[in-house]
């Protein structure tokens, strides 16, 4: 096994390397343009047709653009770190924990022994009284939390996920939420439309979880009958949930009550053997997030057969646990949820998906090592220096706005004064003493990992928020806002070429990191941030005037990107997008305003194009990209973002700027005869 180990590090070097060679540009990737076709006709093309070209989509992935190429290379610095030997402390234990996901020959040997304790303990569920104390066991040692600012929920949760977040009302400290949870296919919707070729996904789903429970070693009648049981309880469950576009309306999450008031919504659910199992701190009151979900829960509890539950409760364990289990668990789950749903015709090598897992779960106990290689000092000072111009443009067009009155306007500034900065690494690393990691293990692992993250997430109920926080892992390739905090994020493994890079001309670290952070603080703006306050508490602080007046410009996006198609058949969804889409406008319009006022002052024409047009080829270019049919659709399904080619061509095309950077005609495509802003 430590031979494997050794050889692998020199397969990743050359990887590291590459990005030395990446980080040396300095001026637009002509290379990446097609200059055959007009930036006023379609800019997306222009701007990435070459790269597009160049880079077609490999057979073991559902899409790949510049997020996956940068993530690509932060992988292989990550794979490096944890194949070297001789690591400690935490680090080991991100490097016993990948060691264990690579070592295919030892989880073959165990084969499902692993899996048959927990399997007991599901089969010998006895009567419904017995199913709190089961949930909640299976909670705490098997289901994975949600990252928190997720609206996804965590793997192998069954009818609802108990975590800690903030207090709606009050932000400042942490309470229990009660979610829903419990589906295994992406969304509602695929449970209840009609169409064939959802009909034809539910068809593959029911066949795959007939599959996965025969291998979990349910005898055949009871694997089929297994397959139907669980169909009709996800689809139950779903039914009771709102549309995607309607689950992002904070105000609708927010239930503050006593246990006592749920616990007379669930009759059929005794919530004291529930907590006694999962074994969180005692609470008193919680935020359920979705009633009519929790009623629908109960009637399920109620209604449904014993053994029809107990199949609900073994399809969970199976599917959130298949990635450390045998060959034959990962293929049938490849094949579903990779191949048939998304398109990817083929699986990622067994190393990428090690670290991922790694990186997911021990991001931060590689943390240190990955900063120090892959994120110098003059990243933080160059972002903090874009947040303050960019946060000065916001607060210049707020002033100026003619629709919003002086007291909502003070309300704004307020929230913008309030909001944190940060970048590259939290300030405190997590701490990783109470876990244990064994190379040998990879299933053991799992489930300590699990029930460690759990423990530490349940840990903060009824306590003060941690502001300092961070979701996510440093080698994480995103960005993100999170309301509850009034905070802006830039992970390290993000501020890599060609969003960043410390040495390039300005126009395009304005135009991709600068439009990066232009988004998230107009995040803080949009339908769904505007509803919380500059503490992070769910408050409306716009007048009615302006809360109206704020509507119909953000119902101009709405229905400008419900226009848009993708993979030729299927519309974006404008409500579902409009904070991504109000983010994009407006973290673009807010990004050159304050490149122009800056360094963009004195700029003059690089590789024959102007500072104007720099900046919005290096917004354009961070979103070149290639995608599969499937995945596309899932995205406009339940994504919140549109698809890349209009993360472009959405915003420039608002833009009176970009039209006049290009000499558009006032008739081009690029030019829309009614252009929406917000901000």
């Amino acid at each position: 096994m430590r031979r494997h180990v050794v050889a692998f590090v020199f397969v990743s070097l050359p990887l590291a390397a590459a990005i030395g060679q990446t980080q040396r540009r300095t001026g637009v990737e002509t290379e990446s343009l097609d200059r055959r076709v007009d930036p006023c006709t379609d800019f997306y093309e222009f701007a990435c047709g070459g790269w597009i070209e160049k880079n077609p989509l490999p057979a073991d992935r559902q899409n790949y653009g510049r997020i996956q190429e940068v993530q690509d290379r932060n992988f292989a610095v990550l794979r490096r770190l944890l194949e070297t030997p001789g690591a400690t402390g935490d680090s080991r234990k991100a490097s016993d924990y990948y060691a264990s996901c690579i070592d295919t020959a030892a989880i073959e040997a165990k084969g499902i022994r692993p899996l048959q304790p927990i399997l007991a303990r599901i089969d010998a569920l006895k009567s419904r009284k017995e199913l709190p104390e089961l949930v909640g066991y299976l909670h705490r040692v098997a289901a994975e939390p949600p990252r928190p600012g997720s609206p996804s929920a965590g793997s192998a949760y069954a009818f609802f996920s108990l975590v800690a977040r903030s207090d709606p009302n009050d932000a400042s400290k942490q309470m229990a939420w009660v979610r829903a949870d419990g589906l295994g296919l992406p969304d509602r919707d695929y449970y209840l439309k009609t169409d064939e070729r959802s009909a034809t996904l539910r068809r593959g789903y029911r066949a795959h979880v007939e599959r996965m429970l025969g291998l979990s070693g349910a005898s055949a009648a009871s694997a089929t009958a297994g397959a139907d049981a669980v169909i009709a309880v996800e689809t139950s469950l779903a039914g009771a949930l709102p549309d995607a576009a309607s689950r992002r309306d904070p105000n609708a999450l927010t239930h503050p009550m006593p246990v006592a008031e749920l616990q007379a919504m669930m009759s059929g659910f005794d919530w004291h053997r529930y907590v006694t199992a999962a074994r969180p701190p005692p609470f008193d009151r919680l935020n359920l997030a979705r009633p009519e979900f929790i009623k629908q829960v109960n009637r399920v509890v109620i209604d449904t057969p014993l053994d029809d539950i107990k199949s609900y409760l073994r399809w969970h364990l199976v599917h959130g646990a298949a990635a450390m289990l045998p060959e034959a668990f990962v293929d049938e789950d490849f094949e579903f949820f990779s191949r048939t749903l998304l398109g990817q015709q083929q699986q990622q090598p067994l190393w990428r998906r090690c670290v991922t897992r790694t990186d997911d779960q021990l991001g931060e106990a590689l943390g240190q090592a990955f900063v120090a290689e892959a994120f110098g000092p003059q990243a933080k000072e160059d972002m903090l220096r874009m947040v303050k111009g960019i946060k000065a443009a916001l607060a210049q067009d707020i002033n100026a706005l003619d629709w919003m009155s002086e007291t909502t306007k003070k309300a704004a500034l307020e929230k913008l004064s309030a909001l944190e900065d940060r970048v590259g690494y939290p300030d405190r690393w997590r701490d990783y003493s109470a876990l244990h990691t064994a190379p040998d293990d990879a299933f053991g692992n799992l489930l300590r990992v699990r029930e460690w993250a759990n423990a530490r997430d349940w840990v903060k109920i009824d306590r003060p928020t941690d502001r300092a926080e961070w979701p996510v892992t440093p080698a994480t390739v995103n960005s993100y806002y999170r309301a509850d905090r009034n905070s802006i994020n830039f992970p390290a493994g993000l501020l890599q070429p060609p969003y960043y890079q410390a040495d390039r001309d300005q126009a395009l670290n304005y135009g991709s990191a600068g439009g990066l952070i232009g988004h998230e603080i107009t995040h803080g703006f949009d339908d769904q941030g505007g509803q919380f306050d500059a503490q992070g508490n769910v408050r409306n602080w716009w007048t009615a005037e302006d809360g109206h007046a704020f509507e119909a410009r953000t119902s101009c996006i709405a229905t400008q990107y419900s226009d848009y198609v993708v993979a030729g058949d299927t519309h974006v969804n404008g409500r579902l997008t409009l904070g991504e889409n109000t983010a994009d406008n407006g973290g673009l319009r807010l990004a050159l305003i304050a490149y122009l006022a800056g360094p963009g002052a004195t700029a003059q024409r690089v590789d024959g194009f102007t500072p104007e047009q720099r900046l919005f080829l290096g917004w354009a270019q961070g979103w070149c990209e290639t995608a599969r049919p499937e995945a596309e659709r899932l995205k406009a399904a339940i994504n919140p973002h549109s698809s890349n080619r209009y993360r472009v061509n959405g915003p420039a095309s608002n833009m009176p700027e970009f039209q006049k950077a290009f000499s558009c005609k006032a008739e081009a495509p690029m030019v829309r005869q009614n252009a929406c802003r917000v901000w």
